[in-house]
């Protein structure tokens, strides 16, 4: 089952990969550079884009970078990005 903190570990791997600061991570997939700060003070998403944000890392996930164990990766979806 996934959970907001899998979200928030997705992208804490994926700005220090990009080298990008969380605000930037959370504009990329969201469109609102403050919705995973708000999450990390317990805001919440629906589950429509909970799920587009984690198909959205899926397809854009770095090269070379491993996908983090316990968190199930949806099929690569081109459409995500």
């Amino acid at each position: 089952m996934f959970e907001i903190h899998h979200l928030i570990n997705l992208a804490e791997i994926y700005a220090r990969s990009e080298a990008v600061e969380e605000k930037t991570v959370s504009n990329r997939v969201f469109g609102d550079s403050k919705k995973l700060t708000a999450m990390r003070s317990g805001g919440d998403i629906t589950v429509g884009r909970f799920n587009a944000a984690v198909r959205w890392f899926s397809a854009n996930w770095p090269e070379g970078v491993t996908w983090p164990d316990g968190i199930p990766r949806p099929e690569c979806a081109k459409e995500a990005a």
